[in-house]
Formats: C-alpha cells, sequence, structure tokens
C-alpha cells in the first residue's frame, strides 16, 4: 500500500486479501466449498477478543442448527485461528457465506499476531446482534477438526473440545459435504 494512500491495509493487494478464520472456516475443506482460491498463510492469535457462539437475533442458523461462532471484545482473552491468503474473486462468495448480505456478520478489520511475531491486517466477520447459544455437535467438530488440521496450540484445542452444545442429532447436509470433500482429499493424497 502507498503510503498517504489513506487506505486500511485489507485493500486487495494484487488481486489477493487476508482473512483471518476463528469458526468453521478453520477446516480447509469447509473454506474450499465456497472460496476455492484459498491458501494457509499463517496460524495466528487474536488479542483482545473472546470466541463466542449465538444465534443473530435469536434464529438458530438454519446450515449448522446451533449457535455460530463469532468474537466480542474481552481485554486479556485471546482467539485463536488461520489467516488465509485469497484472491479477491472469492470475496462475495466469503462475504454470502457469512451472510453479510442478510445482515447476520460485518466484515471487520482485526491485526493479529502470528506465531513467528509478525502482525498482519486482516478481514475477518463479526456477528451482529448476538444472542448466546450453544453449537450443534456438528459445528463444533468442524471447528475441532480445523484446529487440529492446522496446528493451534494445544490448549487452546482443550478449550474448543471443552465447549458444551446444543446436542441436536438431526440431518446437518453441509456436514456431509464437508466429510465427502475430507474423504476425497485423504484417497487422493494415499
Amino acid at each position: 500500500m502507498e503510503p498517504g494512500s489513506g487506505g486500511t491495509g485489507t485493500e486487495p493487494r494484487g488481486g489477493c486479501f487476508l482473512y483471518y478464520a476463528y469458526g468453521s472456516n478453520l477446516l480447509r475443506e469447509r473454506l474450499l466449498l465456497s472460496s476455492p482460491s484459498a491458501v494457509l498463510c499463517a496460524v495466528a492469535r487474536l488479542q483482545d477478543f473472546k470466541l463466542e457462539f449465538g444465534h443473530h437475533q435469536g434464529r438458530t442458523s438454519s446450515v449448522w442448527h446451533g449457535g455460530a461462532a463469532t468474537i466480542v471484545q474481552s481485554p486479556g482473552d485471546e482467539v485463536w485461528g488461520i489467516v488465509w491468503k485469497m484472491n479477491t474473486s472469492n470475496l462475495s462468495s466469503l462475504d454470502k457465506q457469512e451472510g453479510v448480505e442478510d445482515g447476520i456478520y460485518v466484515p471487520i478489520e482485526v491485526n493479529v499476531h502470528t506465531q513467528a511475531g509478525e502482525v498482519l491486517t486482516c478481514r475477518s466477520y463479526q456477528m451482529k446482534d448476538c444472542v448466546c447459544g450453544s453449537p450443534s455437535p456438528q459445528y463444533k467438530k468442524v471447528i475441532c477438526m480445523g484446529a487440529k488440521q492446522n496446528g493451534l496450540p494445544a490448549d487452546y484445542q482443550k478449550k474448543l473440545e471443552a465447549i458444551e452444545t446444543n446436542n441436536y442429532a438431526g440431518p446437518v447436509p453441509i456436514m456431509e459435504e464437508i466429510e465427502a470433500a475430507v474423504k476425497a482429499k485423504k484417497i487422493n493424497s494415499a
């Protein structure tokens, strides 16, 4: 970015942007369903925020059948996640996945710290009008799979594993898509 350009740092540079994921998009196969250009950039920590789960205006997610992840400011806390480098051609599909058009999440700019000590300015998303609510076991599973897949700190993974769910046991079609993508990856890498 040119000095004095008045930009915020998350403007697309060279057709790419950085996206900080902390929920289901921790799992590569989940993110690639809507954003095939995503490339792992770094494991990173968002300081003075905490992870919460809830429903936009109290309405349960029709995709996950439970509370969805969001980040809220909380001095002294931290959220671990993944920085993905993505092509700007996937920005609209990412916004759509996050429900930006419907006013469910708003894009925000965050500064995250990589394990190498670098500070990166990224696009992330925060739920509007969040009413606390437990996630479905399926949603929690995807988050935990992503945390493990990308080597998030072990103590943070334990915190994720300890999250209470709503015990929803019905069908979650997107979970079937994700599991099929994970299985296909295992077959292709065998």
